[in-house]
């Protein structure tokens, strides 16, 4: 088929080379899970807002910054059955000595690290309830390895990190995201809908030939989406929703798969 090179540059992908990826999981007899992801929660914004409509019937996982989350992001989430809250660090703040920037770098005194996270675990139980999920979300998606057997001591199920990760975390489970729809590196708008399709499409491939079961992680962060975003997750949403091969899943329901 003529989309496949077009797919594997992940630069040239199409709304129909989409259809087209689902009609073969449809053929198979599989149905591929996605599930949503969008980060740096603290308050309620009117790009709260917009998010949340975007996302209405569909599940997501919000990351909450525990530190200066603030009361009113509860009660704005009061009324959304679908929003889950995860744990995005402490207070999403640099600790790393040099390179890249990390809350969790290995620099950092373990003792330490386990006490704030579950400071931060506590607060967001506090305010957010049964909502608040024991999945850690590393700010800037870096957690330092040798910190992972910490997080089953305090409570902590999964982490959710960007993939391809090196090596799978020990005691906890893995559900991380595959899709970042943002262009960081270009003015932070959206990387585009060829790219997002192709990147998207090249995971939905290799489920298909492999039999992977994993599900394929959107993330989005709603304090710096653009129109052209949404309107690309307005699409995507419809897409999933519509085509009997795809659905949406909740985290919850990806912590409770074997």
């Amino acid at each position: 088929m003529t989309y496949m090179p077009r797919v594997a540059a992940a630069t040239e992908a199409e709304w129909s080379d989409l259809a087209a990826e689902l009609d073969r999981w449809e053929e198979t007899g599989r149905t591929a899970r996605l599930w949503w992801r969008d980060d740096d929660a603290v308050a309620a914004t009117p790009a709260l807002d917009r998010l949340l409509g975007l996302a209405h019937g569909i599940p997501l996982g919000l990351a909450v910054i525990p530190e200066p989350a603030e009361p009113a992001l509860a009660e704005r989430l009061a009324g959304e059955p679908l929003i889950a809250v995860l744990q995005h660090g402490w207070r999403h703040a640099d600790h790393a000595a040099a390179g890249k920037k990390s809350e969790y770098p290995l620099e950092r005194d373990a003792g330490e690290v386990a006490a704030e996270l579950a400071v931060g675990q506590r607060r967001l139980a506090t305010m957010f309830g049964a909502r608040a999920l024991p999945v850690l979300v590393p700010p800037w998606n870096r957690f330092a390895d040798r910190f992972v057997p910490l997080l089953a001591e305090i409570g902590i199920a999964a982490i959710s990190q960007q993939a391809p990760r090196t090596a799978a975390p020990s005691g906890v489970a893995a559900i991380d995201v595959h899709l970042d729809v943002t262009a960081w590196h270009t003015g932070r708008g959206f990387v585009g809908t060829g790219a997002a399709l192709g990147r998207l499409i090249v995971e939905l491939q290799a489920r298909r030939m492999t039999g992977d079961g994993t599900a394929i992680g959107v993330l989005t962060h709603h304090l710096v989406m653009d129109m052209a975003t949404e309107a690309f997750l307005a699409r995507l949403g419809g897409a999933v929703e519509r085509h009997p091969a795809a659905r949406w899943c909740a985290i919850s329901d990806l912590m409770a798969a074997p």
